[in-house]
């Protein structure tokens, strides 16, 4: 006999159905809401007052995807391996984010455990998984998910997910799950009829907002922090990403977002593994990352969407939308990121057309995700187009190195290291037609206001646009592709080598610049990181450093006596220190 609890406070009458019986069970003793029995072990799913049998909200398992019965799962009963893994802070760290499903042809998380080998050569730290919870379908990013505590059947289920953590960790990297606390996906979303998850009194781009602060808040949020823990413990998950925390609607004095980083430091000491959280918020609001002590919310990191939008801007020229705010001088922009952490610090915003955001404190840049291009970035564009596209491989490579030389905690998007010749598309796989059609036309016109023709904007819906999205593992062997991954791997060794290159004060960091003659320069302590965009020919850049040698190039350079000659996009390292090549 098992013992089966759920949580359904308006019920009259809840029973638990397993093989096709149903069980009645009592309200829990001490626990408001609760129902508790037991029941013979299996497949099961609750009936609130003789309705059909429901997925349980907290099922660890959900074999026939979300809309089918539950699952118990044995953690205990897992054989990890005897490697020993103590953890890994994230300061000093780079991620690496990847999508199961288009890592590798075969889209499980056993395939991408095979390709962990190129991780650790490339040097990265952290390998930042999308979102595994279920969602309809075979295919999906997972920001549609249901079912915060089961693990997608098509990777690999629970297992499967196990599996891959336990072969990271033996390799030496870390492993950081994407959540998303925000909203559910709108298919398989059972919650409603168990209680009071979501609330009027907040809407979201998705609808109701989930219920942090109304009545009944206080089983929602621990629903969501024992989800979050359920990560970290069963799964020795080393960090979470939380998505769009901006959107977590919360009036009561104690943020979720604190309560949440609470409980996660708590389960750090008892584990005595570095545990973390990292943020993904547009509210340029330092409180997001500041420590609970000095009244912030205790994230560890969060993302940086100002760093990348100026980069965007001075590597492809583009101004359309929030760009236009970092257009207008994407020298400027960059460099204001680099040295103060916001580009949007009070400063008007005239995408927004208000001021935006707060002053970052300077001594703390690694709480800061700096990126050249992510999930969103990347497949929210119409044709899911990454930078590789448009940009010849020495633009590539001095964006590169202006994020991997950076006082943010740097962050890689599978397959840029690389230049992939693959786009990242939106593709879903709902098996509800109404909604299938609801979204392949949204889309349309979404792009159409753009000046998209419906005909050139994937179908989400349709097998090709997820075929065409996964990574070609011939690539990396061929020119141009090889040579880019290695600019990559040398990048990552001088900031392993020289400490400087990881400085995350942003106060000691300085930039100049000129437009006309289109080049930057990073100091960081006696290195210089000198970039180069675009241009008819070579330009001498002027290095203010005395000894300096070149420790790594890409492109058309040539040393001087106190200048460095650059070529049309091209880029170089140089200092003191151990040359890379």
């Amino acid at each position: 006999m098992t013992e089966y609890r759920v949580w359904a406070p308006a019920a009259e009458q809840v029973e638990v159905e397993v093989a096709g019986a149903a069980h009645p069970l009592r309200p829990a003793a001490g626990r408001p809401g609760w129902w508790a029995g037991e029941a013979p072990a299996g497949a099961y799913g609750f009936r609130l007052d003789g309705g059909p049998a429901l997925p349980d909200p907290r099922s660890p398992r959900q074999p026939q995807g979300p809309d089918g019965p539950s699952l118990a799962v044995d953690h205990a009963a897992f054989a990890w391996s005897d490697t020993p893994w103590s953890g890994r802070a994230l300061p000093g760290s780079v991620l690496y984010e990847l999508h199961v499903g288009t890592f590798t042809p075969a889209g499980t998380f056993d395939a991408a455990a095979e390709r962990l080998d190129h991780l650790v050569a490339l040097g990265v730290d952290f390998v930042e998984l999308m979102p595994v919870c279920p969602f309809p379908g075979r295919y999906g990013w997972g920001y549609d998910g249901v079912g915060l505590w089961a693990v997608h059947e098509p990777y690999g289920g629970p297992d499967g997910l196990k599996r891959f953590v336990d072969a990271a960790h033996r390799k030496g990297l870390g492993v950081v799950l994407d959540v998303v606390h925000n909203h559910l996906g709108p298919s398989g979303n059972y919650l409603p009829a168990f209680g009071p998850y979501f609330t009027d009194r907040h809407h979201t781009p998705w609808g109701a907002a989930v219920n942090l602060d109304a009545s009944g808040s206080d089983e929602v949020r621990a629903y969501l922090i024992g989800s979050a823990l359920a990560w970290l413990r069963d799964y020795r998950i080393d960090g979470l990403r939380l998505d769009a925390v901006h959107a977590l609607a919360d009036d009561r004095a104690l943020p979720f977002l604190e309560e949440l980083a609470t409980e996660v430091d708590r389960l750090a000491a008892a584990t005595g593994r570095p545990l973390f959280l990292i943020g993904e918020s547009d509210l340029n609001d330092p409180r997001t990352t500041n420590p609970r002590q000095a009244g912030g919310l205790g994230l560890t990191a969060q993302w940086s969407d100002d760093f990348h939008h100026g980069l965007h801007a001075l590597l492809t020229g583009e101004a359309q939308g929030y760009y236009g705010d970092f257009a207008e001088d994407p020298y400027a922009a960059v460099a204001k990121a680099l040295t103060r952490g916001f580009f949007h610090d009070g400063s008007r915003s005239s995408f927004r057309g208000r001021r935006h955001g707060r002053p970052f404190p300077a001594g703390y840049g690694h709480r800061l995700l700096g990126y050249l291009q992510t999930h969103d970035q990347v497949g929210n564009r119409a044709t899911g187009d990454r930078l590789s596209a448009t940009l010849p491989p020495g633009r590539l490579a001095a964006g590169a190195a202006l994020v991997l030389t950076s006082p943010f905690t740097p962050m890689l998007f599978m397959g840029e290291e690389w230049g992939a010749g693959t786009p990242w598309q939106y593709f879903t796989d709902h098996t509800d037609p109404q909604l299938a059609e609801a979204v392949r036309q949204g889309r349309r016109r979404e792009f159409a206001e753009h000046g998209w023709a419906a005909e050139d904007v994937p179908d989400p819906q349709a097998r090709a646009t997820v075929l065409g999205s996964v990574l070609d593992w011939s690539e990396p062997a061929l020119p141009p592709h090889a040579e880019l991954l290695g600019w990559y791997r040398t990048l990552i060794r001088l900031r392993r080598s020289c400490p400087e290159l990881m400085d995350q004060d942003l106060a000691a960091v300085e930039v100049r610049h000129d437009r006309e003659r289109g080049w930057l320069v990073v100091h960081r302590g006696p290195y210089r990181v000198a970039v180069r965009i675009g241009g008819s020919g070579p330009v001498d850049v002027p290095l203010d450093t005395p000894n300096g040698r070149l420790l790594a190039a890409f492109g058309e350079v040539a040393p001087g006596e106190g200048v460095l000659r650059l070529g049309p996009d091209s880029v170089a390292v140089v200092g003191s220190g151990r040359g890379s090549g």
